[in-house]
């Protein structure tokens, strides 16, 4: 719980409740742990959205603490079929219980939170199957080709683009209950092959222990941890071509992965284990990002890295302005002595969102800042810690503090970065505890160069604080020498999901008009899927579908419009000419 209110303070839903409940669908993670604003944060949005302390003396929302009851959602597999996943997995793990269905419908895009409040459950499987092995799924996708059932796939749920939602009917593996396991550690070449469905706590929990766990002579980091860290799947990170927030030193994901097995209408398909080869085009990279649309993703084997957390050196600074903070980092970027491990920049709005959420406000920091200059609303803040050998963290750290010097930053030393760290997987809370009053908070992000930063932050800002009492906020979490991405993070009093997702429809057209790559390391989806053709080019665009028509002719796989395919012209989202984009 936060520090108690001096003044008036809501109550924040903290009860138990049940384990078929709406509410165990959409809230993140356990009944039992929430994350309530803080005081001087609660006052903010109630300045932003001209509400009093009466607005929130009553939910506005629905908690969904009743039990899940699907409507009109007859299951249309034949009883046949039912019986053969049973014979696969077991009877107990093919499950077509209302909750079991409704439970793999949604992930957490705000979308799909609102319409789970509501109870709107339009698009869920006929069954969900829980396998245990590769060789079942294997089973299971060829059963699916030959009667043409739709096959979906849930791995830890955490989906911020719908690209887990069942469109059409048919099944969908959920790999949480059983998928999970160790399939070998190579400690000469430091590599570990895992099933999909292992989760990110359990991964980093057996690498951390290594010792122990897997009789290694020395304990490792995975080296990727996302916000949805708690909550997502290691299969589910590969197939998005996820990031870490420690991805500036460590790599995404296509930088982890070594090789990859996959269970596709066409056979089984397994990528080369070796990190670098020339020997076409990288099958590796063509089955990453392909979110389930060529095949399940069985087991995947990623590279590790020596778990050294006593090398790690935090900083924080703060920057004058916006721009004064994007030179520095692009220095820090382009300087050739290698990269942080965290590397996060804050425009003057997040900065000052920041401020009082990681404790600045209110302590002797907030009083040298003013004495070095920087101002409220124009200054910028800058954090991040190192990892790696011990003598390259500390170079690191010396280079980035003299560019930050340089460039006239305030040093706020560890301080502040500690504060971030503390909360860093723990945010996500905040979105319930705020939604059960019409508050809502979600996110989009996107790449850019250093060229456009400034260009793309302008119009995808001015998109979303179009929205009368909006919230925006961005940050750049990931960085490179060419560039960076920008994490925009929107703040509004909604209810309607339709409302929500034509708001969101409106930044996607921002981003893709601006020139910006139109995700990160969220992935595409469903709800992203519209705007992808307009994005890479149609020409472009047809490998993709070339290399559906091959892997799965009968389309079967993830189908509803993920990553763009089997989408009607009419629903496309082609806003610029692809071959007219120029890149300074």
């Amino acid at each position: 719980m936060s520090k108690k209110y001096e003044g008036f303070e809501p109550k924040w839903f903290n009860e138990k409740y049940s384990d078929k409940s709406y509410r165990s669908i959409f809230k993140w993670g356990p009944y039992d742990q929430i994350k309530p604003p803080k005081e001087r944060m609660y006052k903010m949005l109630k300045d932003a959205f001209h509400l009093t302390d009466d607005d929130f003396k009553n939910f506005t929302e629905d908690l969904g603490t009743d039990e899940v009851k699907l409507v009109d959602c007859p299951i249309k597999l034949k009883e046949e079929d039912i019986n053969f996943f049973k014979q696969v997995v077991g009877e107990s793990y093919v499950r077509t219980d209302d909750y079991s269905r409704a439970s793999v419908a949604y992930g957490k895009t705000m979308y799909d939170i609102m319409r789970a409040r509501h109870k709107i459950f339009k698009n869920v499987p006929d069954c969900v199957i829980y396998p245990s092995e590769s060789s079942q799924i294997e089973e299971i996708v060829k059963y699916c080709n030959d009667h043409n059932i739709p096959l979906y796939v849930y791995g830890g749920g955490s989906s911020v683009t719908r690209g887990v939602e069942p469109i059409k009917g048919g099944i969908s593996l959920d790999m949480r209950l059983r998928f999970n396991k160790v399939i070998s550690f190579n400690e000469v070449d430091q590599t570990i092959t895992v099933q999909a469905g292992m989760s990110g706590p359990r991964y980093e929990e057996i690498l951390n222990n290594a010792i122990k766990e897997l009789n290694a002579k020395r304990n490792y980091t995975g080296g990727h941890f996302p916000q949805s860290f708690e909550y997502s799947s290691v299969g589910g990170w590969v197939v998005t071509r996820g990031a870490g927030q420690n991805s500036t030193y460590y790599g995404k994901i296509e930088d982890i992965v070594i090789s990859q097995k996959y269970a596709t209408p066409i056979g089984k398909v397994v990528t080369s284990h070796y990190p670098r080869e020339a020997t076409g085009p990288s099958l590796n990279q063509i089955m990453m990002g392909s979110e389930g649309t060529f095949g399940v993703l069985t087991e995947v084997t990623l590279r590790v890295f020596r778990y050294m957390p006593e090398n790690r050196h935090r900083f924080s600074f703060m920057f004058k302005n916006w721009d004064i903070a994007m030179q520095a980092a692009r220095e820090m970027m382009q300087c050739e002595c290698g990269f942080s491990s965290v590397f996060r920049l804050s425009d003057q709005y997040e900065t000052e969102y920041m401020m009082e959420l990681y404790g600045i406000n209110d302590t002797p920091l907030e009083k040298l800042l003013a004495l070095k200059g920087c101002k409220p609303k124009e200054e910028c803040l800058f954090l991040g810690f190192t990892d790696g050998e011990k003598g390259f963290t500390k170079n690191v750290y010396r280079k980035i503090k003299k560019i930050a010097h340089k460039y006239k930053g305030v040093s706020l030393t560890g301080y502040v970065c500690k504060g971030w760290e503390h909360g860093r997987f723990s945010d996500p809370f905040l979105r319930d505890t705020l939604q059960d009053y019409g508050v809502v908070i979600d996110t989009m992000e996107c790449t850019v160069n250093w060229s456009n930063m400034e260009q793309v932050h302008q119009d995808v800002r001015k998109v979303c604080v179009s929205r009368p009492d909006t919230i925006c906020i961005t940050h750049l979490s990931h960085a490179y020498p060419q560039g960076a991405n920008l994490y925009f993070i929107f703040i509004c009093k909604m209810s309607d999901p339709e409302e929500f997702r034509t708001y969101h429809a409106s930044i996607l057209d921002a981003i893709q008009k601006s020139g910006a790559a139109m995700s990160h390391h969220h992935g595409i989806g469903k709800m992203f899927g519209p705007w992808l053709e307009g994005y890479i080019g149609k020409t472009e665009f047809g490998t993709f579908k070339a290399l559906k028509n091959y892997f799965d002719p009968k389309g079967i796989m993830n189908p509803g419009g993920t990553i763009g395919l089997d989408v009607e012209d009419k629903d496309k989202h082609i806003l610029i000419d692809h071959k007219k984009v120029k890149y300074k």
